[in-house]
């Protein structure tokens, strides 16, 4: 069974996380933050990653906080319900467009973290969201989840359309990643032996 279950707690966060990746992408992401939770929700559903994230943070102060130390805690149970990583394809990519905006991803559950971020935003803030957090985020996720992970807009002028693109191309990219691979179910991906 790949599931995880994470809790983490800081003098600025409570942040619990459950995943299963095997699931339907099935979420209740409840971070205080809405947009956030707005795309945290679409991880999920595009990953079919079933994905529970709640959080307590303060936010009297700002968002950052809690979105990054949700991206550590998120990026810590994609690695433990990974396990040794048999049997998965290891790679995943997409390019997904929405509206005007085109991101691509192209990721690698290597082992090694890493995150080439190409992803300028037009404006600073989505609503009352910093933009810089989205960045923020997935440097926390790939740094705790082992993932060499590669983002770029190719198009788009509007920060809500190319923040969503961004998280859907990454749940893409993640779900082609973490499936099973029928051919190699028995072994991991890499001539090490091991990731």
């Amino acid at each position: 069974m790949r599931r995880a279950e994470i809790s983490r707690k800081t003098a600025e966060t409570e942040i619990s996380v459950k995943i299963n990746l095997d699931g339907t992408g099935t979420y209740d992401n409840r971070t205080g933050v809405g947009f956030f939770d707005h795309m945290l929700d679409q991880l999920a559903r595009h990953s079919l990653i079933d994905m529970e994230i709640s959080a307590k943070g303060d936010l009297h102060i700002d968002d950052h906080h809690t979105v990054e130390d949700a991206g550590i805690a998120l990026g810590q149970a994609l690695s433990e319900a990974l396990g040794d990583k048999r049997g998965i394809r290891r790679y995943g990519e997409c390019h997904l467009p929405m509206d005007e905006a085109l991101v691509r991803c192209a990721l690698d559950l290597s082992g090694r973290a890493y995150l080439s971020w190409g992803v300028d935003m037009p404006t600073p803030k989505i609503g009352t969201f910093d933009t810089e957090l989205v960045r923020e985020f997935f440097q926390a996720f790939a740094g705790n989840g082992g993932i060499t992970l590669h983002v770029d807009r190719i198009h788009g002028f509007n920060s809500h359309h190319i923040a969503e693109a961004a998280f859907k191309s990454v749940a893409r990219a993640l779900r082609l990643a973490v499936e099973q691979d029928p051919r190699k179910s028995d072994a991991v991906p890499s001539t090490k032996g091991t990731l």
